[in-house]
């Protein structure tokens, strides 16, 4: 266990690798990167600062120095031609003056280098009798500048300032001015700026240090949060949510991890609902079909009675094939080897064909067919096998939830970049809220049909995905206790455009989607074909 506090707040990051990681990771390389540029900043502002205090000193000693040499010059006598006397009693109390005010050591001498006269404010030295001839040399020429111990008068390296003295505005060069001064108040300047650099620095890591300590643990703390969800995830449990406290980055990723854990309660939900409507779908007719299997054995069922049974036994074979092939079907969507096979044929065949197949349901529930009269033959191109799978499915729920004596009405329209499949029927209908959900997988929650006990809430979800492979789509619309229609289209192969004919009639536009309410139809009288497995919804 390791706790760090900062501000009051305690982070603990125990058994939290990533938490442990990125916040000390993120904490120590802001506080290593602000702690080099606080060290960079102080070093250049120090440099800086010597700089401009040796620039100051050289300015102060250099014009005062150039004072004295200026009033030295008022107070020499010429004894003889070439030789000069300097009477400097007046002299020494401005020298004094300049010496304590700028905390230097002011000497005059003469071209050989004898001290004439001296204040010794910054050394303390009781005096200098002689400066190096070198210097005097040097400074007698023009400026000169320094550092050093002066032929060791001094116990350390002062800076050095010299000035010619010349006994006339313009006249010859007689003496030089020396200033020199001890870098040990510069240093005592420097250690005190750093002191305060010291403080200020010190203050400004210890906040930057706090924040960033805070920031990097809400930072990490949504991380943290999504980590304990996705641990609870990996047990079943779906029900965490990480608690969305910004609209940045973060804030959007906890948002998108929420949506992702919806999905996934959504996904654990269904998938739990198809495992028991299987389990319940396989279980019943097997049972139905052991049990009068066994009693066909075992001579329970009398010898009359067994083709009877028989049936039963045949029709829950087909529902059990017709189970097996949805899940089949939906592993290949997933899976994605769904493929079509497109080629021209006619859906109008289809569909009555189909409804052929259902004529002893329909027959049984007096439902009458209508818009068959205005059906013409149409060529459709694409995937018999499973647009007829997609006619057969809807036809099936048709039948199935159309109301005794009811009706069921089919449209068949050609437009000009589809052709338009409608199949109506009267009955219960579907609730408005139910409408968005009726093309998901597994999804059986419409209340007005739920005397469908056979379905496993995958006819729709197959259709709609059959149609999207073919370019189309579907839509459904319902009235509860009046009506439902499912609409679905398949979109024309390109044709390249061709000049029209000469005498060509136009085309009449196609019919309204929608007609008036059922017509009804004599049933016409085709032989049904051999009946090919279904699919629920």
């Amino acid at each position: 266990l390791k706790t760090l506090w900062v501000v009051g707040y305690k982070f603990e990051v125990k058994d939290f690798p990533m938490q442990r990681s990125i916040f000390k990771r993120y904490l120590s390389i802001t506080m290593a990167i602000i702690f080099l540029s606080f060290t960079m900043l102080g070093t250049v502002t120090l440099v800086f600062f010597g700089r401009y205090w040796r620039q100051e000193k050289k300015e102060l000693l250099t014009q005062n120095a150039t004072s004295i040499a200026q009033a030295a010059s008022r107070f020499l006598h010429e004894k003889s031609e070439g030789k000069y006397e300097l009477q400097g009693e007046a002299l020494m109390l401005f020298m004094e003056s300049f010496s304590t005010s700028i905390d230097a050591d002011i000497f005059i001498t003469d071209l050989d280098g004898n001290v004439l006269l001296g204040s010794y404010a910054c050394s303390r030295v009781e005096g200098i009798d002689k400066a190096p001839p070198p210097l005097v040399e040097k400074a007698s020429q023009g400026l000169y500048e320094g550092r050093g111990r002066f032929d060791g008068l001094y116990r350390e390296n002062y800076y050095i300032i010299a000035v010619p003295m010349a006994a006339t505005e313009g006249g010859p060069q007689v003496g030089v001015v020396f200033a020199t001064t001890s870098p040990a108040s510069m240093n005592v300047i420097q250690l005190e700026a750093f002191k305060i650099f010291l403080v200020a620095a010190g203050l400004a890591l210890l906040i930057t240090f706090c924040v960033v300590g805070i920031f990097a643990y809400r930072l990490v703390r949504p991380l943290r949060l999504m980590s304990a969800a996705a641990r609870s995830f990996g047990a079943g449990d779906f029900s965490v949510r990480v608690p969305v406290t910004s609209e940045d980055e973060m804030g959007q990723l906890a948002m998108s991890f929420n949506n992702m854990a919806n999905s996934l309660t959504n996904s654990e939900g269904m998938r739990r609902s198809f495992i028991a409507n299987v389990s319940h779908e396989l279980k019943t007719p097997m049972t139905t079909i052991a049990g009068f299997i066994d009693g066909i054995l075992d001579g329970t069922i009398p010898q009359d009675e067994q083709d009877k049974y028989l049936h039963i036994v045949s029709d829950e074979v087909k529902r059990l094939s017709r189970l097996v092939k949805s899940m089949l079907d939906l592993s290949r969507i997933d899976s994605g080897d769904m493929k079509i096979h497109p080629s021209h044929f006619d859906i109008t065949h289809t569909v009555v064909n189909t409804l052929l197949t259902f004529e002893q349901s329909i027959d049984e529930k007096g439902i009458e067919i209508a818009g068959l009269e205005d059906a013409a033959p149409m060529q459709v191109y694409g995937d018999p096998d499973l647009l007829h799978q997609v006619v057969y499915n809807l036809v099936e729920n048709a039948v199935k939830f159309t109301n005794q004596g009811g009706t069921i009405r089919v449209q068949i329209i050609d437009s000009v970049d589809r052709t338009v499949v409608a199949i109506e029927n009267t009955g219960p209908g579907i609730a408005a809220e139910d409408l968005p959900m009726v093309f998901d997988r597994f999804y059986k929650g419409d209340k007005s049909r739920s005397r469908d006990k056979n379905g496993m809430g995958l006819g729709l979800y197959l259709v709609r995905t059959i149609l999207q492979l073919h370019g189309g789509n579907i839509q459904v619309s319902s009235v509860q206790g009046q009506y439902c229609r499912f609409e679905f289209y398949v979109p024309k192969p390109q044709e390249a455009p061709r000049l029209k004919e000469a005498g060509q009639k136009p085309k009449e536009n196609a019919p309204k989607l929608r007609e008036p309410r059922v017509k009804k139809q004599k049933k016409p009288d085709i032989k049904p074909e051999t009946e090919r497995s279904k699919d629920d919804e």
